[in-house]
């Protein structure tokens, strides 16, 4: 159903012209209004050059030729020559400003985007994918770029051109230009039906480029699989259907194009035929003169590129709102995890108490639409100071308790206190603040080792960074790097082994001197020397420190304070290692099931 719904989203052209949507947008360019109206003078004034040059047409052949007016004459040739050089300085502010325009209303909305998914919860990246998110804060804001900076200010260019060179044809002849405006009907049914058939072919292009997207994505991403299973050929032969696809799509679209040019030259020509019939009948009567027929034939071709300029605006137009619905969409979607009103602040003798009472969550509903409870009836608390570990079988919900309590996600039923204050209460910057987790899949920025320690926070300093690094023994393999700890990582820290990458996830940890210390499944990914590197330097870290440590292994748990047992999402049993294994529950049983499979 999910696939179903995201090529549905995809396919979806909403309507060619939305005014809320247009508002909206509208409102990024309140900013820069005096940018606006500077551009909307621009294009006013380059739009009345529009019909200067026929104009001085028409009173160099009737009024400076027959009167041999040779003053007149200069006058209108510089006057002619001066309307082209004012009209390039026009049409390059024009275009610098309307640029301008569209590029600082997109870095505002793409700042604006990125602040919204920096605060958006899990729960939404969980029927999100990221791919589709990334297509909107690049794909779609780029649409609204041209948008901006060649449509929604340009096409008042479009319409003052019309408008000046319409009234210019009536005042000078307006029997003449009523048989040039004749074509206009065939015009607009030919953009008419141009914009139906462009529209279609545009949301074909769209759906068919997704496709190849989504499928470059997957393959990339999944090559070690493809290359494992000798899969290079078979996907190669299946791009080169989804790109047939969309090539046959593009071409479409280039035959409506192919077509519509054509066809507007034609009508431009028809109309120009029309002119000099009409004309040329009428100057034979002497009812009009040879200049006029001069400067119409100027002002038809003129009249007619607007009118092609406005049917690809309109394709632009849609393409926008489209975009722009997307965009938000995601703009609106409500922040589930936020900051509470009124907030409570953790009292600052605190020493990381952990209350977990009652606790019942799901992540979402069975096909009933009943929750779909992953904990339920939660009860234990975690001793200022004390190091418990949580462990079960695959499923159980151990992660999902720490997922609570980082509120990642918020409980259903119960609540979780932090020394006595529930944890909804609570900023989420001060709890997260008291919090240092260390992941299994270890993620690295791209940038240097002391960055990825820092994650840029200034109160952090080198000596920090070096004897966090140091403590957990990372050190060593750091010095050894070309560049120190200002060696660059790659992406997700791909220049490192896993066991180094967790190395210096634990230094990071460390840097920020959390309250509590939670490590979820941290060792899991690490030969057994580097884990008992790890073991031994954080002995000494969790010492007067609240600790959580959920594992896999139960050979690093059999030292904690406290063991609590996960089974089916509910606390089965918890005490100490020898209290357990003494106890012949199912703590004995992962122990005896764990020791006997490693012996073996």
């Amino acid at each position: 159903m999910a696939d179903a719904a995201t090529l549905h989203e995809e396919e979806a052209l909403g309507k060619a012209y939305d005014a809320r949507l247009m508002r909206r947008l509208l409102r990024y360019l309140g900013p820069y209004k005096r940018y606006v109206a500077l551009a909307l003078l621009v294009l006013l004034f380059g739009s009345g050059l529009a019909i200067v040059g026929p104009w001085i047409t028409q009173l160099v052949i009737d009024e400076a030729i027959p009167n041999n007016d040779r003053r007149l004459l200069g006058l209108l040739i510089w006057a002619y020559v001066a309307s082209i050089v004012v009209g390039f300085v026009l049409e390059y502010a024009q275009a610098l400003i309307t640029t301008w325009l569209g590029q600082s209303v997109m870095y505002d909305l793409r700042q604006e985007i990125f602040e919204k998914l920096q605060r958006l919860d899990l729960r939404f990246y969980d029927r999100n994918p990221i791919g589709r998110l990334m297509t909107r804060i690049t794909n779609d804001v780029e649409t609204l770029n041209t948008l901006f900076s060649s449509g929604v200010v340009s096409v008042f260019g479009d319409v003052f051109t019309l408008v000046f060179i319409v009234g210019a044809m009536l005042s000078m002849n307006w029997r003449l230009a009523l048989v040039s405006f004749a074509v206009l009907p065939l015009v607009f049914l030919t953009a008419f039906i141009f914009r139906a058939k462009v529209r279609e072919a545009y949301r074909d292009i769209r759906v068919r480029i997704a496709r190849v997207n989504a499928f470059l994505h997957e393959h990339i991403t999944g090559v070690r699989v493809v290359q494992l299973f000798n899969r290079e050929d078979a996907d190669a032969r299946r791009l080169a259907e989804l790109n047939e696809s969309h090539l046959q799509a593009h071409l479409r679209s280039i035959t409506y194009y192919a077509l519509f040019f054509p066809a507007i030259q034609f009508f431009t020509a028809l109309a120009l035929a029309l002119i000099l019939w009409y004309g040329g009948l009428r100057m034979l009567d002497g009812f009009l003169t040879v200049g006029v027929i001069a400067a119409f034939l100027q002002y038809a071709r003129r009249f007619f590129r607007p009118i092609q300029d406005l049917s690809e605006k309109y394709n632009l137009l849609q393409a926008a709102m489209a975009s722009s619905e997307r965009v938000f969409k995601l703009l609106d979607e409500e922040i589930e995890i936020r900051d509470p009103t009124p907030m409570r602040a953790l009292p600052a003798s605190g020493r990381g108490e952990i209350v977990f009472e009652d606790v019942w969550f799901a992540y979402g509903n069975d096909e009933d639409g009943q929750p779909d409870w992953v904990l339920r009836e939660v009860s234990f608390t975690v001793a200022p100071g004390e190091k418990v570990a949580i462990v079960g079988h695959t499923g159980a919900g151990k992660t999902t308790l720490i997922n609570l309590l980082m509120r990642f996600y918020d409980v259903q039923k119960g609540r979780i206190l932090l020394d006595g204050v529930p944890i909804r209460d609570v900023g989420l910057d001060e709890l997260r603040g008291r919090i240092g987790l260390v992941l299994q899949d270890v993620f690295l920025f791209s940038q240097d080792v002391a960055y990825n320690v820092r994650l840029g926070s200034p109160d952090i300093g080198d000596d920090r960074i070096i004897e966090a690094a140091r403590r957990v023994g990372a050190s060593d393999f750091i010095d050894r790097l070309e560049a120190g700890y200002e060696q660059p990582l790659g992406e997700r820290g791909a220049t490192l082994s896993v066991g180094q990458r967790q190395l210096v996830s634990f230094a990071r940890a460390l840097a920020f001197d959390p309250q509590i210390l939670v490590l979820d499944e941290a060792t899991s990914s690490v030969d057994s020397e580097i884990e008992a590197q790890i073991e031994q330097a954080t002995d000494q870290l969790l010492r007067g420190r609240t600790s959580v440590v959920i594992a896999h292994r139960l050979s690093t748990v059999q030292n904690a304070d406290r063991i609590i047992v996960m089974h089916h999402g509910r606390v089965h049993e918890q005490g100490t290692h020898q209290a357990l294994l003494e106890a012949g529950g199912l703590y004995a049983r992962l122990h005896e099931l764990q020791f006997t499979t490693v012996a073996a």
